[in-house]
């Protein structure tokens, strides 16, 4: 399959930035309650919050795909990139089914 270029849209960028740079301080402080040797649960907790802070950014860039990169495939009229975002919808959908 051919490298595609983005389509998010400038604040959806801009917002799954920010997300992952908290996502990213949330992991760094992650480490360093491991390294302190804090308390299991403690540490379970956190990584829960990273794990939905995760499928909080994988949201917004499904609402993107959707509404720019597959609406505008469909629109096309050009029925292989008709049926390349249907199999591309197909693969995300089984993997976010898991």
């Amino acid at each position: 399959m051919a490298i595609k270029k983005g389509c998010l849209t400038k604040e959806r960028k801009e917002l799954i930035r920010k997300r992952l740079n908290r996502i990213s301080g949330q992991v760094n402080g992650l480490k360093k309650m491991v390294d302190d040797d804090r308390y299991c649960l403690d540490i379970l907790q956190q990584i829960s919050s990273v794990h939905e802070a995760l499928r909080g950014a994988g949201k917004v860039l499904m609402r993107n795909y959707l509404e720019v990169c597959a609406t505008n495939a469909i629109r096309s009229k050009k029925e292989e990139k008709q049926d390349q975002i249907y199999n591309e919808l197909m693969e995300i959908i089984y993997k976010f089914a898991k």
